[in-house]
């Protein structure tokens, strides 16, 4: 068994400098995450050297033992948000070899962001005001099922059953913009939609834009094949 290349989730956190918490600018409304706190490129590649390890067999399965929730139980201080499909085969905590408090996860069918109201964008909205978390991940995954949905009924104009059609018309979108184009089309859809959630997150007013802008919350996508386990990030 090999010996846990991860520095304990307490030291990372110390040694990246993070303050506790999110300062409140004084007309109540979210500071930016401090330009000083976590390091985004240090985060990504610790949730990319962890998918390696998925994808070998060799996991550290890291604070996962339910002593581990106890020092969580007065807050959190999670290393990123990640916008995952709800597909059963993709659990980010998993697929990143993280443990409790590490990952703030939101998943919906699709990785859907634009249309999906302040549920989804609320929460990762949260996550970055109040939670202080600077790296956002878009994370699609081959072989999803929404997405060969859209790419099958974007052309008819059959009804699907209860909110799934609204939840499929969301995806046609990326779907259209690579239509014609060089290579597989299921896989050009699926990327097409991560980067469509990412442009999305990336102009969302007002807590996220700003911040974008200033270099200081960095939003990228990824997609995670299931066959093979690997986590491709891009942008």
């Amino acid at each position: 068994m090999r010996v846990p290349k991860q520095v304990s989730r307490r030291e990372f956190l110390r040694l990246s400098g993070l303050a506790a918490g999110l300062a409140l600018s004084t007309t109540g409304r979210a500071a930016d995450p401090p330009a000083t706190g976590r390091d985004t490129d240090a985060v990504l590649a610790q949730l990319l050297e962890g998918n390696k390890w998925f994808m070998k067999g060799d996991l550290a399965h890291p604070r996962r033992k339910p002593e581990d929730f106890v020092p969580l139980a007065e807050g959190q201080t999670p290393l990123a948000v990640i916008v995952g499909c709800a597909d059963s085969r993709v659990a980010p905590e998993l697929i990143f070899d993280q443990g409790v408090g590490d990952l703030f996860v939101i998943r919906v069918a699709g990785n859907v962001i634009t249309g999906t109201g302040a549920s989804v964008k609320g929460s990762i909205e949260y996550a970055v005001a109040e939670l202080g978390v600077r790296l956002i991940l878009v994370l699609g995954h081959s072989q999803c099922g929404a997405v060969k949905a859209a790419i099958k009924h974007i052309d008819a104009n059959d009804a699907l059953p209860g909110s799934i059609s609204g939840l499929v018309d969301l995806i046609k979108p990326a779907v259209a913009a690579v239509k014609g184009k060089p290579g597989n089309l299921l896989d050009n859809a699926i990327k097409a939609n991560v980067e469509q959630g990412v442009e999305r997150l990336k102009r969302l007013e007002p807590i996220l834009a700003d911040p974008v802008k200033k270099g200081t919350l960095k939003v990228v996508g990824a997609v995670y094949n299931v066959r093979s386990g690997k986590v491709t990030a891009f942008g």
